[in-house]
């Protein structure tokens, strides 16, 4: 579950460069940056809901910081999280 300073996120496009374009659960559009730590050993696709973490300084971006598989993302569904 995300903590206070971050959102559930719908990956809506993938911009390359470790770009995505995120559909946030608050309800804001964001440009998600990819770590390094998460570049190589996670592959993120268009569809994959993931824990994304706005910026504190540029609300419009945030760095994506987890991401669900197929299971936990449609119990996560179920439950109400996210849409």
């Amino acid at each position: 579950m995300p903590d206070d300073d971050q959102v559930f996120a719908v990956v809506t496009e993938m911009l390359g460069g470790s770009r995505v374009q995120l559909r946030c659960a608050d309800g804001e559009e964001r440009m998600g940056r990819i770590p390094g730590r998460m570049k190589f050993r996670t592959w993120i696709s268009e569809g994959d809901v993931v824990i994304a973490e706005p910026w504190d300084w540029q609300d419009e971006k945030a760095n994506v910081e987890w991401r669900y598989d197929d299971d936990a993302a449609e119990q996560l569904r179920q439950e109400g999280h996210i849409q």
